[in-house]
């Protein structure tokens, strides 16, 4: 992962320690700040206790209050988001090395670690480890799970930057895959990378159970087909000249599949292979919905406040394919309302695990809320 990207993650993580150090405990919530719209997100509350007969109100709350942030001095989490997120993305940018070496076809291999290898901010790679680690498995079982994710993102940006599709030249800050190696190599790249993430996750993945790693395949299959990705793609592309007809429920449809399905699905394999109870996979379920969503409305917002050279892509390309978007029906303000609620009910899905184990994904959550690019 590029030093650009590790910095706005760094960031947030130095904002949201900063803001519980100087701020006082409050009986209630602990807020995180939310740079987007300076928007208090409760973090989680303390369980309400009623009053004992014969305790005075006063002292009751003073002893409370005393007992309650000795806990949380106690208890506040030691989690260094800098090296821990470095150490992530590190370890997924070497497993996609060696994953995909040089090999022949020549000239299809190099297309592919191409795309695949041009850095990126890792998102849905990292979420999978995290929500494995969070329901008690081992990074190492769903590694391969979140190569599986990372290349077939790949395989999607490789498509739909092609002409007939987005018609775009700039990825990632160098030039689209079919701009160096032709519109005919770059769609078998990504062909290649799709079957390629489906044949990975099937033999690399280590020590589970067949039943667990067959519901893990076809929560991915899901994710990608005609009940997502592919889905959101056909109602987006058919959407563009036509942004009049478009309404808020069909937009959420659009994002919800073509953006949010794949994250949705990088959290989900990792609860399913860390050996997650079922409950605990979906509330990461909702949890990823949330953010899958928060993850659009921003990349919305920056397409229309951002520079090509500040997001690494075109900008304003929504715009220009008279696409609609979030800001254009309900401004930047709204936008960035709505935002801020998303990152708050993604927090409030996360409430039933140990603050201590769910900081990574807190921190990723609001990363994604906050980011630049």
């Amino acid at each position: 992962m590029s030093t650009g990207n590790l910095s706005t993650w760094v960031q947030t993580c130095s904002m949201l320690n900063q803001a519980q150090r100087s701020k006082p405990f409050s009986s209630s919530t602990i807020n995180l700040f939310h740079p987007l719209k300076n928007f208090p997100v409760p973090f989680y509350s303390l369980p309400s206790k009623r009053r004992r007969p014969g305790v005075s109100p006063v002292s009751a709350v003073s002893a409370g209050l005393k007992t309650a942030t000795e806990a949380v001095e106690e208890e506040k989490p030691t989690f260094d988001f800098k090296s821990y997120m470095t150490q992530k993305a590190e370890s997924v940018n070497r497993a996609l090395d060696d994953a995909v070496p040089l090999r022949e076809p020549l000239v299809v291999h190099e297309a592919m670690r191409y795309s695949l290898l041009a850095g990126g901010k890792r998102v849905r790679p990292v979420l999978c480890l995290l929500a494995c680690e969070l329901v008690g498995g081992d990074d190492s079982v769903a590694m391969p799970a979140a190569l599986a994710v990372e290349i077939i993102h790949t395989m999607s940006l490789i498509h739909d930057d092609l002409p007939c599709i987005d018609n775009d030249d700039l990825r990632r800050g160098r030039p689209t895959n079919h701009k160096v190696f032709g519109e005919g190599i770059a769609v078998l790249a990504g062909d290649a990378l799709l079957a390629f993430a489906f044949e990975h996750i099937a033999v690399a993945t280590p020590g589970v159970p067949t039943s667990r790693l067959v519901r893990a395949i076809s929560e991915l299959a899901k994710s990608i087909g005609c009940e997502g990705l592919a889905a959101g793609q056909v109602v987006d592309k058919y959407s563009e000249g036509s942004s009049d007809n478009v309404g808020l429920e069909k937009l959420k449809f659009i994002h919800e599949h073509k953006t949010g399905a794949l994250l949705k699905a990088s959290v989900v394999l990792g609860a399913i292979l860390g050996g997650g109870s079922d409950e605990q996979v979906e509330a990461l379920r909702s949890f990823a919905r949330c953010i899958g969503l928060l993850f659009q409305v921003v990349d919305d917002i920056l397409d229309v406040t951002k520079s090509s050279e500040e997001l690494g892509k075109t900008a304003g390309k929504d715009t220009m394919a008279d696409k609609v978007t979030y800001p254009k029906l309900l401004g930047i303000e709204k936008s960035r309302e709505l935002a801020a609620k998303l990152n708050k009910e993604a927090l409030e899905h996360l409430s039933g695990f140990d603050p201590r184990k769910a900081a990574p994904l807190i921190a990723l959550a609001n990363y994604i809320a906050h980011r630049h690019n």
